[in-house]
């Protein structure tokens, strides 16, 4: 079957054509997809069809519970079976066997540009992360999987409602009974409980991904497939060597995640947002959007939030500017925190809100939840997407609307994206001041026109000029964060809002992050400071008995 550690198989295609390959062992994907390893297209092919596991030590083939189903010497498999040499699998209109050809199987001779090159597999080059050893280490936990699939019928169990922490139990218990049976046949460099923990993390857990949401320097994770996870820390992206066992793993996990929170993922609603239990935010969008696979981005919050310190410590604000947010927030003034994807403007926002008197009521209004305040009087409302028919939303508008009529002292939207911003600004005007949300902007300026374009999508015809007068009366201070090109993240930009000036809305700059260049090993280099403009509300902090510095408004201060 290998005569130089390469596999052969060849594939009769639905015209009679056959064509013979000499591949690496490994495990691999067929089906009509492109994103499998071996492409199979045509109408009686599933998406992803089968798995063959070409191993020297033996190959089987598993059907994916595709709808023709896969057939090995005319026998239907169910789960997955062991193929010897000789043995014709038939999927759809397909034909593969492995070894060489017989002559009765060979065929219609072929020219290779006879036949489109989607039509058959290539040779995939082997990655870092699937090498011989990875591909062997990868057969046997899905074998281990699967007879704990016989062993335990996890689906029963959870339908009968059996205690979670039980279920665990039982599930920890079986893996390590199977693989005490299978010990002797285990690679002498397997370590036993270094494989369970795998298999238990894929049955019951979120798989190769409950390591990385363990690691304390890793800030966000994307699986892009069952073959690449990549990880960000200190802001750069990192390709590690984990790896799903297949799709259909990646899919166990999303619904892992977002089933407790009563979302759902199917062809119907292919991607959805959700949220971890510590509060970590997950995105996942499936096939058929996604032509790589499942792909689940996961933004990891810190298991103990970061406090003002952790920010100052980070170099992501300096004190006088955390102490100038503090006086703000005491004076009830309505801020924006603003800035790109990943800039951190919900850790901002979090930040900030610790501010907030306790012995206010706060509610907070977000998609997915993820703030954690420290106060105690907190009420955390969260959106709902529409069911399985399409009805029952509720949307981060509808919450807004239902938020006024809780008697809020403070309203904190995690993020305005559509027209509940027009509700937002209306709140501030009206008595609820000290509000806070965050906006998706590339400066201050950029957050009043994102402003005047989602009060617009809320659906009334408003002038320009009465959109401009309600955002200038409601918004006080803009505070701008961005992610630098060395992965650090700071505060570029406290703006104030001073009012309509005509038909434009004033604004002017109170502190400022000037970058002056990079190191040697590619860090920022940069400075704080005043751009020497003293807020116009400076006088309240007096009345108030709010006590802020004036000095931190002279630039200096910044440069002595």
């Amino acid at each position: 079957m290998s005569a130089d550690h390469t596999i052969t198989f060849s594939v009769r295609t639905p015209d009679g054509r056959s064509r013979t390959f000499h591949v690496e062992p490994g495990v691999y994907s067929m089906g009509s997809d492109p994103d499998n390893r071996i492409v199979l297209p045509g109408d009686a092919m599933s998406w992803r069809h089968a798995v063959l596991s070409l191993l020297e030590d033996g190959c089987s083939v598993e059907d994916l519970m595709s709808e023709g189903g896969t057939f090995v010497d005319g026998d239907r498999v169910s789960g997955r079976v062991p193929v010897v040499e000789g043995q014709v699998i038939k999927l759809g209109e397909y034909q593969l066997i492995i070894g060489e050809p017989s002559e009765q199987n060979a065929g219609r001779p072929e020219k290779e540009e006879d036949i489109p090159r989607a039509d058959v597999p290539a040779p995939i080059p082997e990655s870092a992360g699937d090498s011989q050893d990875e591909a062997k280490r990868r057969e046997i936990k899905r074998q281990i999987h699967q007879a704990l699939l016989d062993r335990l019928d996890i689906k029963r169990l959870t339908a009968s409602h059996i205690n979670e922490s039980d279920l665990r139990a039982k599930a920890q218990s079986t893996i390590k009974h199977i693989i005490k049976d299978v010990r002797g046949k285990l690679p002498a460099d397997m370590d036993p409980d270094s494989l369970a923990k795998e298999v238990f993390d894929e049955a019951m857990g979120l798989g190769p991904l409950e390591d990385l949401l363990e690691d304390p320097t890793v800030t966000e994770i994307m699986v892009n497939g069952a073959d690449q996870v990549y990880v960000e820390r200190e802001g750069k992206l990192h390709l590690t060597r984990k790896t799903f066992l297949n799709n259909d793993s990646v899919l166990a996990v999303i619904e892992r995640i977002v089933s407790p929170i009563g979302r759902r993922i199917d062809e119907s609603q292919p991607y959805v947002d959700a949220r971890l239990q510590d509060g970590s935010r997950v995105n996942a969008i499936i096939h058929p959007l996604s032509l790589s696979g499942p792909c689940v981005t996961i933004r990891k919050f810190s298991r103990e939030p970061f406090t003002v310190a952790d920010l100052v410590g980070f170099g992501t604000l300096p004190q006088p500017v955390a102490e100038f947010l503090r006086a703000c927030v005491l004076l009830r003034k309505n801020i924006v925190v603003s800035g790109g994807t990943g800039s951190g403007k919900t850790t901002l926002l979090n930040v900030i809100s610790s501010y907030l008197p306790h012995d206010e009521r706060i509610v907070t209004i977000e998609d997915a939840a993820e703030l954690r305040l420290g106060q105690k009087h907190v009420i955390r409302l969260e959106s709902r997407p529409p069911n399985i028919e399409g009805r029952g939303a509720i949307t981060i508008r509808d919450l807004v609307r239902n938020a006024l009529r809780m008697r809020p002292d403070r309203i904190i939207v995690g993020e305005c994206r559509g027209g509940e911003a027009l509700d937002m600004l209306q709140a501030m005007n009206t008595g609820h001041e000290g509000s806070l949300t965050t906006v998706h902007a590339n400066s201050p300026r950029d957050v009043i026109s994102r402003l005047e374009t989602m009060v617009l999508m809320a659906g009334m015809d408003l002038p320009v000029k009465a959109i401009r007068e309600q955002i200038s009366s409601a918004i006080h201070l803009i505070v701008h964060i961005a992610r630098f090109s060395d992965g650090s993240r700071k505060i570029s930009r406290v703006t104030e809002v001073v009012g309509l000036q005509g038909e434009q809305i004033g604004m002017q700059d109170l502190f400022v992050f000037k970058q002056t260049g990079l190191s040697a090993e590619g860090g920022l280099e940069g400075a704080f400071a005043a751009t020497g403009s003293v807020p116009t509300f400076s006088e309240e902090w007096k009345t108030r008995g709010v006590k802020v510095e004036q000095k931190i408004f002279d630039p200096e201060t910044w440069t002595s």
